[in-house]
């Protein structure tokens, strides 16, 4: 729709199914006004045209740290957190990209890798495009305005929500909404192992992709077995709440890369590509002979974490199919202690004495006791802890954290039925 169209479409109301569906809430007035907000500076920016809004969502990993890049299985959930984007086709062959005091432009005639670009939006713009175009399908030119409530280093994955979201535009506008789900997740990793150069599984941008509450065996990660439930803390009465630590991620993608690193070492002494290509009474069997091949007894605990995590992953999968919030709980639970004690990811090795995750960690530990459940949550290192809350406990945890992690730490997120979509 253009401009004065959109904008009526949004003032009289016909997009508050759209929006409610997004944020999980019946009120939607603030998003009304965010919308607005993009709509008005994108026609201040690039004119009148025919925009389109995306929302992609963040994500929450329940089960399954750090398996997906061996395809292994993962549970996962879409939030209610999400990017918008305002968008429209452009004829200059160019991406222009603005996020708050950001831009990007983007020639889509130059499509390879440019060192300068390293972990940069820049690079996975170009690299997303690269693959799309890779893959037989055509790309062109798009004007977009972003709103990013997936902050970086909220530990929700804003890297892929951003690529999934960047994908779906392309998709839209230029293949006729050709490209699947799992393919728009295959372009985003793309972009992120190749262009932007950080370590990256499936994961992130399958759940961001696909959406819901769902688990992932991605054995054949080109094609992967995807599963959807119908399941809610709520249900329970337990909140999900993400604590963002405020960790630094700056200079951490070599921490982020090592893990599948270190772990594809030790794949490779064992004769295979990938951990889930072989088991566990392999890898005891041949510790000798790798220690001595590699000398990296870290590498060798972070797979004996793949192994269990991948086996416990299957088990929250069933357990939330049966509706068995209790063995889901202490499953998540024992995620969390193989996280800390044989993936290492709480904290970086290159800055020992900087550790807000475990110390988020201990505090929710003691606080919860027998009860919930705590974990890292996704990638590690800095970001978010991942905690299963009694509603009761909701004031007294936030007196206890809060003055801590600061007022706006803790998030309190509901699953979103849906992945990346290209709204109205």
């Amino acid at each position: 729709m253009f401009y004065n169209d959109l904008k009526k479409y949004i003032l009289d109301g016909k997009a508050d199914e759209f929006l409610k569906s997004t944020i999980c809430f019946d009120d939607v007035s603030k998003e009304r006004e965010r919308y607005l907000s993009l709509l008005e500076r994108a026609y201040n920016l690039f004119g009148d045209g025919d925009y389109h809004f995306v929302s992609s969502p963040g994500r929450t990993e329940v089960g399954g740290n750090h398996t997906d890049h061996q395809h292994g299985h993962c549970l996962t959930a879409a939030l209610n957190i999400d990017d918008v984007c305002v968008y429209k086709k452009n004829d200059s062959n160019t991406v222009n990209y603005y996020y708050d005091d950001e831009e990007r432009h983007v020639d889509l005639s130059d499509l390879s890798k440019h060192d300068d670009e390293h972990e940069s939006s820049t690079s996975l713009i170009r690299g997303i495009a690269y693959k799309i175009k890779e893959m037989g399908y055509d790309i062109g030119g798009i004007d977009a305005v972003c709103d990013a409530k997936v902050l970086v280093g909220s530990g929700i994955s804003s890297s892929a929500c951003f690529e999934v979201m960047l994908a779906e535009m392309f998709n839209y506008l230029y293949c006729e909404g050709k490209i699947s789900d799992v393919d728009r997740a295959i372009i985003g990793r793309f972009a992120e192992r190749e262009y932007f150069g950080k370590g990256s599984g499936l994961m992130d941008q399958a759940t961001i992709s696909v959406g819901g509450f769902v688990s992932f065996d991605f054995f054949d990660d080109q094609k992967p077995v995807i599963k959807n439930y119908e399941f809610s803390f709520e249900d329970y009465n337990y909140d999900l709440v993400l604590v963002n630590v405020k960790g630094s991620h700056a200079g951490l993608s070599n921490e982020y890369s090592a893990v599948p690193g270190e772990i594809r070492d030790v794949a490779h002494e064992l004769g295979v590509d990938y951990l889930a290509d072989t088991n566990y009474e392999n890898l005891v069997n041949n510790i000798p002979a790798i220690r001595e091949k590699i000398d990296n007894d870290r590498g060798i605990l972070r797979s004996i974490h793949f192994f269990r995590e991948n086996k416990r992953a299957v088990e929250e999968a069933d357990a939330v199919k049966e509706k068995d919030i209790n063995k889901l709980l202490k499953l998540m639970k024992g995620s969390g202690h193989s996280s800390f004690m044989y993936l290492q990811n709480v904290y970086p090795a290159s800055r020992p004495q900087s550790q807000p995750l475990a110390l988020a960690l201990a505090l929710t530990a003691e606080f919860l006791g027998d009860e919930g459940a705590y974990r890292v949550h996704g990638g590690g290192f800095g970001g978010t802890i991942q905690v299963i809350l009694p509603k009761e406990k909701k004031e007294d945890y936030k007196k206890l954290m809060e003055p801590i992690f600061g007022d706006d730490s803790l998030v309190f997120v509901k699953v979103r039925s849906f992945g990346t979509k290209t709204l109205f």
